[in-house]
């Protein structure tokens, strides 16, 4: 192919309730991310199950070159990974988790680049066998990694603490670095973590903030807290998407067999 090309770069839907409407909703900021950071092509992937009644989990892969699995205000259902029932008033999505885990199972297998952000980050070890915490903060000795309660933005997304990087490891490749400061707006977290998971960064108290795929054929970066928010300001978060980008170029190159053009275009 002689045109050049942008990557093609799936992005994981939440299934809503607007009003008295369904919607298979994905915040802006991930989709800027892809446009202005990783320099792709951004695909909604709704939240409609896996399978003969929902997505075509291969088919959607084969023309992928890239796969970013969003935050949510909604949990992970517990049966996935054999915990306790929910509690009352606790945002769920049900349509994610059957479109997500199986499709994370593949995208791996199949070496697709992943980049796993918070609820993310969380699918990705129960897809793989982990646990979660459903309340981090009523763990003794854990923090409250819950945002701050406040209606305006930025006060959410602010440094909130600082993350020790396993030294040698993939994060700390790719950071250049040990430590770093990190936002934190979630409720759950990981507890028990997946066998083929290894810990890349963790936060003060011990909650896992990163983790690598040890077996991974393919790129996958995957952390707790949310890099895309000003991604071009912050030099670690740009470093990450970097080497997403990377790996979805490399893909659709080989994909394809196009030029690709680059981000700044």
């Amino acid at each position: 192919m002689s045109r050049a090309v942008r990557p093609l770069i799936g992005v994981s839907a939440c299934r809503r309730t607007i009003t008295v409407w369904t919607a298979h909703t994905v915040g802006e900021k991930y989709i800027q991310v892809v446009t202005d950071v990783v320099g792709g092509v951004p695909l909604i992937l709704p939240a409609v199950g896996a399978g003969e009644d929902g997505l075509d989990v291969d088919r959607v892969l084969d023309v992928l070159d890239g796969l970013i699995l969003t935050g949510s205000p909604s949990n992970v259902e517990p049966a996935h990974y054999g915990g306790p029932p929910a509690r009352r008033g606790v945002a769920a999505d049900p349509a994610r988790d059957m479109t997500t885990l199986p499709l994370i199972r593949r995208a791996i297998e199949r070496a697709v680049p992943l980049f796993a952000i918070c609820r993310g980050f969380q699918e990705l070890n129960v897809a793989l066998g982990g646990t979660l915490y459903q309340h981090v903060e009523e763990v003794p000795g854990r923090l409250d990694h819950r945002a701050p309660r406040t209606d305006a933005l930025e006060p959410k997304l602010e440094p909130a603490h600082a993350i020790a990087i396993t030294p040698g490891g993939q994060l700390h490749a790719l950071l250049g670095c040990t430590e770093a400061q990190v936002n934190s707006l979630h409720g759950q977290g990981i507890d028990r973590l997946a066998p083929r998971l290894r810990v890349e960064a963790v936060a003060p108290d011990g909650q896992i903030e990163s983790a690598s795929v040890i077996d991974a054929p393919g790129f996958v970066c995957a952390v707790q807290w949310h890099p895309e928010h000003k991604a071009r300001e912050n030099p670690l978060s740009l470093k990450l998407f970097d080497a997403f980008s990377a790996a979805c170029r490399a893909r659709a190159v080989e994909r394809l067999g196009a030029p690709l053009r680059a981000a700044a275009e």
